[in-house]
């Protein structure tokens, strides 16, 4: 079996963080143990590389898993006192190590920004050459046109084969997006059966942010926003006068100017603070002044940051070009956009079947949500987010959109969802943004609300007030077909967010809503119903929540092993509440003969196998339950905090369950990830039929 794959760039500034990111991440949601060597890195410390760093975030892996070798200057150094054996068979080493900890390594060869890249090369070459590796070859592509591509592609496939490489792939990074149909016939043309791929150069990831300019130049912030992850667009140096500067000021430039230009920071903070004109991303004043005391409380409200340096303007301008852009940096919005071109651009299934990889042998919490992630972007839906002035919201929307995982809409008032994404350096191009108190919809919305609600005496007038509820009009959204989901509650209560769907999105054939929460165990993942909706169901009511949870741990890639819980195992208790969960599991386990349902069962007995033993010996589910049903909200609501907290368990939901078409709600304390996670969840519900 093969137990790594060795990422080589051909030549230097092909952006091959993003190959090694996404055959990464690609091999951690289709294997168990992945591992991750770079057995040369460029800095000092090769503990402490900050590609390592982020890895090892990302995928939770130990410093034995996810390690560097010795520092360029380190192998250089044995190259020329021939001491090459010295790099191979430490290389070897290490790489042995990592793989008795491991099921598949990727090997991340240097980044050839050395003096003499060609001889860095053939070290990659030969290196992947004792490892015994495939390697991914990475072609960078930045303004070539395609027939440059091709002669690249070509002279890449003669390199690497007079090194005798044993190529997997090639990969050609960072081309023209204007030409990029045509660049990909032409790779394929050039490397025939061998699998290809063409990635576009994404502004998103080769921009610098604020903050690489910023920690480059040693900035000294003056005022304005403390913001600074934030893309830069252009460079602008401001040498004119105001009326002809703001006729060229872009979205996201980063306006270099000296000091004293009191007319052009205020032109600055004017453009930004209107609807109509775009906002930099920072204002760098150059020659270590710093404007009047008059002009200087206006820029503290700037919603873009303002940094003072001495140098002068040109040489500032000079070093703020030189900047480079990491994807280690940025983490969360550049891996976004990272890993959503990676999944537009690279069959991941043609790539890696050439691998043999062991399937994995259990399922953490991140390749879960990874998995999740992936299964939204496979048939990507609309989701509407009603919360579109919440900074959270916002920010899990331009990652969703950036990851490319569905087609996001937000609710709010345009003005203010403006400034919050200025102020906030959020990136909201490419996701829609609706006013209900503007949008053409909204009549029309109110009209039917009026129709499905005359039978409770709604006049046309109110239901036009109520469509400029965030909750109502996104639920409305979906019942009309404009949106296949809804997410709201991350500034609201649950009940805000259920009504309307109750009121007019409808259950399913008049069956019940409920709830379930998906528990991410370190290896495992457990589902938990009724945590959130119904509060003291009845025998049937509980029947069809164990029915519906048991469908939604399916629909998520969990075998439904029911354990309906009690206070008793078996027969061994009686009493009203028992009897109750006894007749429940009776109904279950005649609606659905082929589903493993046990119950009453404590939950002891449903988790653990010894105790299963002895109390339960002879049933498939206890001891291996993977769905529990509790008796009523009290209880599950209780149970699923308190084992979120004493476990360490990551909770996913409440995730609702039995509606038409999927609405889900958030937690007032949701996080970023929280939302995205739950969007995905109702993209993956959208995609079934309903």
């Amino acid at each position: 079996m093969i137990q790594g794959v060795y990422v080589l760039s051909v030549a230097p500034e092909a952006g091959k963080s993003l190959v090694v990111l996404g055959l990464a991440d690609a091999l951690h949601r289709r294997t168990g143990r992945l591992g991750f060597y770079r057995p040369i890195v460029n800095g000092t410390d090769p503990a402490n590389d900050p590609l390592l760093r982020m890895l090892r975030r990302r995928y939770k892996l130990e410093s034995v898993r996810c390690r560097g070798g010795m520092t360029l200057a380190d192998a250089r150094e044995a190259l020329a006192a021939g001491r090459e054996d010295e790099v191979s068979s430490r290389a070897l080493e290490e790489f042995g190590r990592i793989a008795e900890e491991c099921d598949v390594v990727v090997v991340d060869g240097s980044d050839l920004r050395g003096a003499d890249a060609g001889r860095e090369f053939d070290l990659n070459a030969e290196l992947a050459n004792n490892l015994g590796l495939p390697v991914l070859a990475v072609i960078g592509a930045q303004g070539l046109s395609p027939r440059e591509t091709t002669r690249a592609v070509t002279e890449a496939a003669r390199q690497l084969e007079a090194a005798r490489c044993a190529v997997l792939s090639v990969v050609v990074n960072r081309a023209q997006p204007a030409c990029i149909d045509t660049a990909r016939g032409a790779v394929r043309a050039a490397t025939g059966s061998l699998p290809s791929y063409v990635i576009p150069e994404v502004p998103e990831i080769s921009a610098p942010t604020v903050a690489d300019v910023a920690m480059s130049l040693s900035l000294v912030r003056l005022s304005g926003s403390a913001e600074l992850d934030r893309d830069v667009g252009r460079v602008k140096v401001a040498a004119m006068n105001v009326e002809n500067f703001l006729r060229v000021l872009e979205q996201g430039d980063l306006v270099i100017v000296p000091g004293d230009r009191a007319d052009v920071i205020t032109a600055c903070l004017a453009s930004a603070l209107s609807p109509e004109l775009p906002t930099p991303s920072g204002v760098i004043l150059t020659d270590g002044l710093v404007p009047s005391g008059n002009v200087l409380p206006l820029a503290a409200h700037a919603p873009f940051p303002v940094f003072t340096e001495a140098a002068d303007t040109y040489t500032t301008a000079q070093r703020v070009s030189n900047v480079r852009s990491e994807i280690h940096t940025g983490e969360n919005r550049r891996v976004a956009a990272a890993l959503g071109v990676w999944a537009r651009s690279i069959d991941e299934t043609e790539l890696l079947e050439r691998l043999a990889l062991p399937r994995p042998a259990t399922m953490t919490p991140l390749r879960f949500l990874n998995d999740l992630v992936e299964r939204a972007r496979q048939q990507k839906k609309r989701i509407v987010l009603t919360e579109g002035t919440d900074n959270r919201v916002l920010r899990a929307a331009e990652i969703l959109r950036r990851r490319d995982v569905c087609h996001v809409t937000i609710l709010g008032n345009l003005s203010a969802v403006r400034e919050l994404a200025d102020a906030q350096g959020i990136d909201v191009r490419g996701i829609t943004v609706i006013d209900p108190a503007l949008s053409p919809w909204r009549e029309s919305f109110a009209v039917e609300y009026q129709r499905l609600r005359a039978h409770k005496g709604m006049i046309l007038e109110r239901a036009r007030e109520i469509m400029l509820d965030g909750s109502y009009f996104g639920t409305m959204m979906v019942h009309m077909g404009e949106a296949d989901g809804m997410v709201s509650g991350a500034a609201h209560t649950t009940a805000n967010t259920i009504r309307p769907a109750l009121e007019f999105v409808k259950s399913q054939d008049g069956g019940l809503v409920s709830s379930v929460f998906f528990m991410l165990f370190p290896d495992r993942v457990l589902v938990y119903g009724d945590c959130a909706v119904v509060p003291e169901p009845t025998d049937r009511q509980l029947a069809d929540i164990a029915l519906a949870s048991a469908a939604t741990a399916a629909q998520f890639g969990v075998e439904p092993r029911v354990a309906m819980l009690s206070y008793s195992t078996g027969g061994s208790g009686v009493g009203t509440a028992v009897d109750k969960v006894r007749r429940a599991t009776e109904l279950v386990r005649a609606a659905r003969p082929d589903l493993a349902v046990d119950g009453p069962i404590q939950y002891d007995a449903a988790v653990d196998e010894a105790i299963a033993n002895s109390k339960l010996p002879s049933s498939v589910v206890a001891g291996r339950a993977t769905v529990f049903v509790f008796p009523d909200l009290n209880t599950g609501n209780n149970t699923y905090k308190a084992v979120e907290q004493s476990s360490g368990a990551v909770a996913v939901g409440p995730i609702l369950q039995g509606l038409r078409k999927p609405i889900n709600d958030l937690s007032r304390g949701s996080t970023i990830e929280d939302i995205i996670n739950t969007v995905a969840i109702t993209a993956v519900q959208a995609q079934s039929p309903h």
